[in-house]
């Protein structure tokens, strides 16, 4: 069915939300998405996560705890608005180096303002590449952060292939993502909200519905929290393991390159 989580083995490669498109077809569509929804990217999350997504992040980076050592690099993904990099630069007291790539130049573009109105801009570098084909030397990164974008990845195993590629030995993957709640009655409640009310808000507020509707089709597509960890696994991380938060509505993943 449509509506059924993907596994271990892919499947969200060929899934626009729970339309099933052909292999190449996925990103041109979700690049439209975030086009759509780069200067309400924050409106988003809120949306989705009933504003629960900037503790999360906080939670994201405590785990990754950045040390204060401007030899520090972190790559973050699909971090075009700068959510995450800000938080690492902050947490290393300003000394970390923070580079956020993202396939979607209108993200980058908000990230970028963001970074000069914080006065961060020199500790962070923007990048406009494909996740799953990073312009970076092997054993360059000391941490890859992603946050709410591997499941619009099309092809999730070559973004964590070239993930263990760039970073060092001894470096860490952090990986938060929405995910299969777990508990009986929230996740009845979280259907609703996101079914439901979420692209009738987004139409509200956006002045266009759709681009919600995939992002929360898109989270039920993406594999539940042992199957995704099991891909962390098979790219050839160590020590992987994961933590729900909110009872599963989403959940961090973290991995070695040992």
């Amino acid at each position: 069915m449509a509506e059924s989580r993907t596994g271990a083995q892919g499947g969200m490669e060929t899934s626009f939300g729970f339309k099933d498109v052909a292999d190449g077809e996925k990103q041109p569509l979700v690049n439209d998405v975030f086009h759509k929804v780069a200067k309400r990217y924050d409106m988003m999350n809120d949306l989705m996560s009933a504003g629960l997504h900037r503790a999360w992040k906080d939670g994201m980076v405590s785990a990754l705890n950045p040390p204060p050592n401007p030899d520090y690099r972190v790559l973050d993904v699909a971090g075009g608005t700068g959510d995450i990099a800000f938080r690492v630069v902050k947490a290393s007291r300003g000394l970390a180096r923070a580079t956020v790539l993202d396939i979607n130049g209108s993200m980058l573009a908000v990230g970028e303002e963001r970074a000069a109105k914080k006065g961060l801009s020199r500790n962070l570098t923007f990048v406009e590449a494909n996740a799953e084909d990073l312009p970076f030397d092997d054993k360059t990164f000391d941490a890859y952060t992603i946050a709410f974008g591997i499941r619009n990845v099309p092809h999730i195993d070559k973004a964590l292939s070239e993930a263990y590629r760039v970073l060092k030995r001894g470096g860490r993957l952090l990986v938060l993502e929405f995910s299969e709640v777990e508990a009986p009655i929230l996740d009845k409640v979280y259907e609703a909200w996101s079914f439901h009310a979420i692209p009738l808000v987004g139409k509200a507020v956006a002045g266009d519905g759709e681009p919600y509707r995939y992002l929360v089709e898109s989270i039920r597509k993406f594999p539940s929290q042992t199957d995704f960890a099991a891909m962390i696994e098979r790219a050839g991380f160590s020590r992987v393991k994961f933590t729900n938060y909110s009872g599963g509505i989403a959940a961090l993943h973290s991995g070695w390159k040992l």
